[in-house]
């Protein structure tokens, strides 16, 4: 192989390296479809949902990015009419994590009024990508 060839490859390779992460690093963890799931509000009992939309925190007791979401999802819920947060601590409901398809804490719903996923975080979510969320709702 020529070493034109090879450096060719190799600065092909890079480029499409380079696209892809800062392709994943803009989604900020985030999955706007979500796939088909629904929350039932069954599995967070006592909880109040919002009007327009809840914001639904998977978090366990081990998890040391979990209370800075929780501070978060708050303000951030305090802040806007009509919007919720709540926690579910996977801890102790670990079918949760099954039927949700939770694989890492914290991981963030927002769920409108039928209880439709509208969008999904994984790990700490940007205010920005929040706002996109919700708005869509």
């Amino acid at each position: 192989m020529s070493p034109a060839l090879a450096g060719g490859i190799a600065a092909a390779l890079l480029v499409l390296a380079t696209i892809i992460g800062v392709t994943l690093r803009r989604r900020d963890g985030r999955r706007l479809d979500a796939g088909a799931l629904r929350f039932d509000r069954a599995d967070a009992a006592a909880a109040e949902f919002g009007s327009r939309a809840t914001l639904v925190q998977f978090s366990t007791e081990m998890c040391a990015r979990c209370p800075q979401v929780r501070r978060m999802l708050h303000a951030y819920a305090a802040d806007h009419d009509g919007l919720s947060h709540i926690e579910v601590d996977l801890t102790h409901r670990p079918d949760l994590s099954a039927r949700y398809k939770v694989l890492q804490t914290p991981t963030t719903f927002v769920i409108d009024g039928s209880g439709a996923v509208r969008a999904r975080f994984h790990g700490v979510p940007h205010r920005h990508a929040l706002t996109e969320a919700v708005a869509s709702v």
